[in-house]
């Protein structure tokens, strides 16, 4: 006997809905997971710091994607009065709170190489 779909239209399951694609909103992109795994690691970062750290990425969309998690409250940006001036990075208390999320996606990463590579 085949089993039917069943939708599940509860207040409880569309808000739930809802905050999956808010967190896929803020969290999409190419370079996001790996910017914020660099700023948890770190302190403060330079923007040719992370330009260099963050491998593949060009300044153009670093810049794009600094931008972004900060209007998302992700990460900070403080400008320094030097010459030339001076702009530096870090995660916010906020965005630490994705810690846990960005270490299990690198425990899966590991665990599917593995994998891969075994087959």
């Amino acid at each position: 006997m085949k089993k039917e779909a069943v939708l599940n239209n509860s207040p409880e399951c569309r808000s739930r809905i809802i905050a999956i694609t808010d967190a896929m909103q803020v969290l999409s992109g190419k370079w996001k997971f790996h910017i914020l795994g660099t700023l948890i690691r770190g302190e403060r970062m330079r923007f040719m710091d992370l330009l260099r750290e963050v491998e593949g990425i060009g300044a153009k969309m670093l810049s794009k994607e600094l931008q972004d998690m900060e209007m998302n409250h992700l990460i900070s940006r403080t400008v320094l009065n030097t010459k030339p001036v001076t702009v530096e990075y870090e995660i916010t208390d906020f965005g630490k709170t994705l810690e846990p999320i960005i270490e299990e996606i690198a425990n899966w990463g590991i665990a599917y190489r593995k994998a891969i590579s075994e087959n």
